[in-house]
């Protein structure tokens, strides 16, 4: 990608290119849920209508074309608008409208199972709003010295770095494109500072996203975690005892004193008549004397439900557990409408991680469970 030479940049500007890298990490982890959540919407269509999965390209094909009428520039590699947002050529509106329209086109595309690319359309999108943001800041102040084609150069590197988790393949290829060694250190400060940002909002990549759906593991650390290897699904329990929300109050302790089948447990999934969970109660919610009998199990409901699916890790579900407080999830199936497949408790991560872990290590883990006010 030809551009002008650039001239070194200050420590000011190095900041700002720093903090760029944050934004444009965060945008890259927008736009990873974005594409999968497009791609989840496809789905639902065929589920719902009917719409049989050969059409779904068809229907992104349309989307690709309406946009195209509107921007033609979208259509195409784009390699060409990557040179124009580096050099300069487009700035402005009507690079700000082009960055738009792409992500629509590509993102839309690709959730509908067209075959396509990752690097250039993100190259187009990272660097087109790397220089919208390099220009805004240079006018807002130009005391910094922040250059709109170093910001380009940083933003299109910074996305695909914040995208794929690739950190030295970005900035080695953003070097490698426009050979502007005095991008090296802009590069590296800002791509680090995308990939970290990106890392801390969604833990998979654009690349690894859709492995991890199927029920491939892939991590990026050296330690293995063996919860993290173990879908919830694998281990949750699948006969469910659950308590009907409109139930009266004095049913429900009737028959929790009965003893009969499921009633010692100690929470209970509250579902409505068409089977939507709507949150989970434990036995001492439903003993509570502040509750008249002929008041319902709904409510007893103290908040929202918190759920866990079943194609997550147990890692997943142990974090969601210490940081909800709370000491069962019921599992839910991707795309199920809330209906409740499953439950696992604290007691089922520990048995399903006890195997692996010497006693020491075993400690540790029941603390982490149990000692963060897990209830």
């Amino acid at each position: 990608f030809p551009i002008p030479t650039l001239d070194q940049p200050s420590g000011e500007a190095l900041l700002a290119y720093t903090l760029l890298g944050c934004v444009i990490g965060a945008v890259a982890a927008t736009i990873t849920r974005t594409c999968y959540a497009i791609e989840d919407q496809f789905e639902r269509l065929g589920h719902r209508f009917g719409i049989h999965w050969m059409w779904w390209p068809a229907i992104g094909a349309v989307v690709v074309g309406l946009v195209g009428l509107v921007e033609p520039r979208t259509l195409g590699v784009g390699y060409d608008n990557i040179t124009s947002a580096l050099s300069g050529t487009i700035a402005g509106r009507a690079l700000l409208v082009l960055v738009v329209l792409k992500f629509v086109s590509w993102s839309v595309y690709l959730g509908s199972g067209t075959s396509g690319g990752t690097l250039a359309p993100l190259f187009t999108i990272g660097g087109g709003l790397g220089s919208t943001l390099g220009a805004f800041a240079a006018s807002l102040a130009p005391a910094i010295g922040v250059d709109a084609r170093m910001a380009g150069l940083v933003g299109m590197a910074a996305i695909f770095a914040g995208a794929s988790h690739a950190l030295l393949a970005s900035i080695v290829f953003a070097f490698e494109t426009t050979r502007q060694p005095v991008g090296l250190l802009p590069l590296l400060s800002g791509c680090t500072a995308a990939y970290l940002t990106a890392l801390l909002l969604y833990r998979h990549s654009i690349m690894t996203e859709k492995l991890v759906r199927r029920g491939v593991s892939v991590r990026s650390d050296y330690a293995v975690d063996h919860l993290a290897q173990v879908r919830v699904g694998d281990i949750a329990t699948r006969l469910v005892v659950t308590i009907a929300a409109g139930d009266t109050l004095v049913v429900a302790r009737h028959w929790l004193a009965s003893g009969a089948g499921g009633a010692t447990h100690q929470g209970f999934p509250v579902v409505e008549d068409d089977g939507r969970l709507i949150g989970v109660v434990t036995r001492r919610d439903l003993l509570d004397r502040s509750f008249e009998d002929d008041r319902t199990v709904r409510d007893v409901v103290r908040r929202p439900p918190v759920v866990v699916h079943d194609d997550h890790s147990l890692r997943d579900a142990a974090d969601r557990m210490v940081l909800e407080q709370v000491g069962r999830l019921p599992v839910v199936a991707r795309g199920n409408s809330g209906h409740v497949v499953g439950i696992i408790s604290r007691s089922d991560l520990l048995a399903a991680h006890a195997p692996r872990l010497d006693a020491a290590h075993r400690l540790q883990q029941r603390r982490s469970l149990w000692s963060l006010g897990a209830r």
